[in-house]
């Protein structure tokens, strides 16, 4: 599995549309003056496949939207074409399309043209092995020699990740707070039913008492009656 493509329109530098590939699966360089957009490119991929373009405030939502000469760009997007012919991803097509469009005010994600959310999006590269909050397929400057100055805790964290193993995890965590809330619930109808329970109880002996004192009256009223 590999990026064959990657498409920008409007993100950072990139204000035309543009298509970088097709990429090999081995190697691939990228080279160019300063200010040509290197970094900008890296960027996209980031924007696409990590959380580093989260929780963005407005200033820093619009200093994504290309800023050059001409009418102003109100929304921007990044397109991820991998190939996917390992079926990696745990889709049945060969290519596999993530996109996110940005705009001043919202993001959108897209799979293969359908509208998607980002937890959907999250959850797909999880499976297939991508951590969103830790990529260590985007490799910074100076994240060699953090990785090799690791400790074990956090080496087998990076494994948990590589592996795609997170994503059950919270899935787990997330079913375990369901099951806390749901006997938290039924602890709290239990208590409501056996209050009812009670009151109903009395209730039924107080009228239990009614109806023996009505069998008593009606047995001295029988004589009386007898009598008239």
């Amino acid at each position: 599995m590999h990026i064959k493509y990657v498409r920008i329109h409007g993100f950072k530098s990139y204000r035309e549309k543009t298509i970088c590939g097709p990429l090999s699966p081995l190697h691939n360089s990228i080279v160019g003056y300063n200010g040509s957009g290197k970094s900008n490119f890296f960027a996209a991929l980031r924007f696409v496949l990590s959380d580093a373009y989260s929780n963005m405030r407005p200033d820093e939502r619009a200093k994504l939207l290309n800023e050059g000469a001409g009418a102003n760009i109100v929304n921007a997007y990044v397109e991820i074409v991998f190939d996917n012919s390992d079926h990696r991803i745990d889709n049945e097509k060969d290519e596999v399309t993530i996109k996110r469009m940005i705009g001043l005010k919202k993001d959108e994600y897209f799979v293969d043209q359908k509208h998607v959310t980002k937890q959907d999006i999250a959850n797909m590269l999880e499976t297939a092995g991508f951590s969103k909050s830790n990529p260590y397929y985007i490799v910074e400057q100076g994240k060699v020699t953090k990785i090799t100055e690791m400790q074990d805790k956090e080496r087998l964290a990076l494994l948990k990740e590589v592996a795609g193993t997170n994503v059950y995890e919270e899935k787990k965590a997330e079913s375990e707070k369901i099951m806390k809330e749901s006997d938290a619930k039924m602890t709290e109808i239990n208590k409501v039913l056996l209050a009812n329970r009670q009151s109903i109880e009395r209730e039924l002996e107080s009228l239990s008492k009614r109806l023996e004192m009505l069998e008593k009256e009606q047995v001295l009223l029988e004589p009386l009656m007898v009598l008239m």
